[in-house]
């Protein structure tokens, strides 16, 4: 039995299950403290005997194992989470292999193994909601660097007809500031669930993301592209997606069929978990 761990930046979904996806039993717990939340986390593991964990955090995060701060939350906007030891505080708590890294990263690992990209070598997961991020899985691993990928903090050209300034605490308009669940709160002063039909607002969003979208062709070649989050379930933006990236590309790299390469994920709202579920049997093996 494995334990998987999806910390989200407004809930925790802890579970377990088997390297497989299945889900035996789940609970979800707001994400406030780390005083408050975790000994919810700890106390549900306690009544599981799992051999391993398998955790996808919101970020940043220290994914460098040889790094001091490896497996602690860094310099998160949620201040009560910064420079928290998440790897150590479950490690001490159980003494089993702990597995750790981003919930982007861990929804493309679960996509590329059981979802919209089985089979495939390679694949982008992007999720648009609360904020905006991306994991890359890049010759059937996870594309780690001098840190995990933030590719929801690229920049974007504005859009001449758009005089939102941007909210992002660090960069202002870049992609998240410009394109996620909050920025079109800001923009258009409703939220966007209540946006639904106007044709305008979803236009601008995959305006956007088509340029951060053609970026990450351009750089990552992914085999597919999936695109999650609360925001994505409006679908008009995949439609203003699939018209403005080939507008972008110029055919400069030959596109497949956008509906077929750009998709909602084959797991649904279970990627990130079922992901960090394949992270603690990773974690298990050594690997």
């Amino acid at each position: 039995m494995l334990g998987a761990i999806e910390a989200g930046g407004t809930k925790f979904v802890c579970a377990v299950g088997d390297e497989n996806g299945a889900i035996s039993e789940r609970i979800q717990l707001p994400t406030t403290t780390p005083g408050e939340t975790m000994p919810q986390v700890l106390e549900f593991f306690k009544m599981h005997d799992v051999e391993a964990i398998g955790i996808g955090s919101f970020g940043p995060i220290d994914v460098t194992r040889e790094s001091p701060s490896y497996g602690c939350i860094t310099s998160t906007p949620k201040t009560a989470w910064k420079d928290y030891p998440f790897v150590k505080t479950l490690a001490d708590a159980f003494g089993i292999p702990i597995g750790f890294n981003t919930d982007v990263n861990v929804a493309a690992l679960g996509e590329a193994t059981l979802g919209a990209a089985k089979g495939l070598d390679s694949c982008l997961y992007i999720t648009v909601g609360t904020g905006i991020g991306a994991g890359a899985v890049v010759h059937g691993k996870l594309l780690q660097g001098l840190s995990h990928p933030e590719m929801g903090h690229l920049y974007v050209r504005k859009s001449p007809d758009d005089s939102y300034v941007g909210n992002c605490p660090y960069h202002q308009d870049c992609l998240e500031g410009l394109a996620a669940g909050p920025a079109i709160e800001g923009r258009w002063q409703e939220k966007g669930v209540n946006l639904v039909g106007r044709e305008e607002v979803w236009d601008l969003e995959g305006y956007y993301l088509a340029q951060a979208i053609y970026t990450y062709i351009l750089t990552l070649s992914p085999k597919k592209i999936i695109l999650g989050g609360g925001v994505m379930k409006q679908k008009a933006v995949f439609a203003s997606i699939y018209k403005y990236l080939p507008e972008l590309m110029q055919g400069y790299v030959a596109l497949p069929e956008l509906s077929d390469y750009i998709v909602s994920p084959g797991l649904g709202d279970n990627a990130g978990i079922t992901g960090a579920l394949i992270l603690a049997k990773q974690a298990l093996e050594g690997l």
